[in-house]
């Protein structure tokens, strides 16, 4: 797969509130298999890590640094 760096910054804020919203869906009490939805965070959140690095690579290109995007 091959992202254009102008969708890279989107691609990390979307995985960010990803994991954010999963965050909030774990603080709930109407999860049905807790489980399961603790493993996707875990997912996400190594899924992120690599977007990140990823992200790295291609941040002079793109022109805003990472820690604008977080």
């Amino acid at each position: 797969m091959d992202i254009p760096n102008t969708w890279a910054p989107l691609l990390v804020s979307a995985v960010r509130d990803a994991i954010l919203y999963q965050e909030n869906l774990l603080k709930g009490e109407a999860l049905r298999d807790r489980s399961d939805d603790e493993e996707h965070l875990l997912q996400l959140s190594q899924f992120f890590e690599f977007i990140k690095e990823e992200y790295k690579e291609v941040e002079k290109a793109v022109g805003i640094p990472l820690e604008k995007i977080l």
